[in-house]
């Protein structure tokens, strides 16, 4: 399975990826400041515990568990997680991609679900975005039943294809760095 990163040349695949992962880093950093506002009894865990709310119930006690200023918080949070997702997804893609080919020159296994994962990165990021879309409409104050357990669901989802996501980039990390070369002529 062919990914469309694997036309970026070799050379030119580490510099996007630290690009990516400068552009990440300051996201992530904006996400994490508005999610101090947004930790009560009722949400410990944050925009999280939002997310994995689950029913109307607990999602509708989590947004009255915050004043104004923290919904505004919210807002902001799931504003910025869309730069955030199209930057960590593409960077966890790429990541899995170059896992996939230190693993293959390698000769170990897991080059093919590695390729696949880059793929699934574009899913994550894709789940995520929905479960924002979810989010927002809840802060907005609409009661669909729907959207607690979507959110949910897109979260767990998402929180699986990132974890596989980092931990194939980091096992095609070790394979590069203290892997050997398959010998070609065998």
């Amino acid at each position: 399975m062919r990914h469309p990163f694997e036309l970026i040349p070799e050379g030119r695949r580490a510099p996007l990826l630290w690009s990516l992962l400068g552009l990440a880093v300051p996201s992530g950093a904006a996400i994490a400041v508005a999610d101090e506002r947004l930790r009560t009894e009722a949400a410990p865990w944050g925009i999280v515990s939002f997310e994995l709310a689950g029913t109307t119930a607990r999602a509708r006690r989590i947004v009255e568990s915050w004043d104004d200023a923290a919904r505004l918080n919210a807002a902001f949070s799931l504003g910025i997680d869309y730069l955030f997702l199209a930057v960590y997804a593409s960077g966890l893609a790429l990541a899995c991609v170059m896992a996939a080919d230190a693993l293959r020159k390698r000769g170990l296994p897991g080059a093919a679900l590695g390729a696949a994962l880059g793929w699934g990165q574009w899913l994550a990021g894709l789940l995520d975005a929905t479960e924002n879309a979810a989010l927002f409409g809840i802060l907005r104050g609409c009661d669909e039943a729907l959207w607690p357990p979507l959110a949910r669901w897109c979260a767990l989802a998402k929180f699986c294809l990132v974890g596989a996501g980092i931990t194939v980039g980091l096992v095609g990390y070790c394979a590069h760095r203290w892997g050997k070369p398959r010998d070609r002529r065998s």
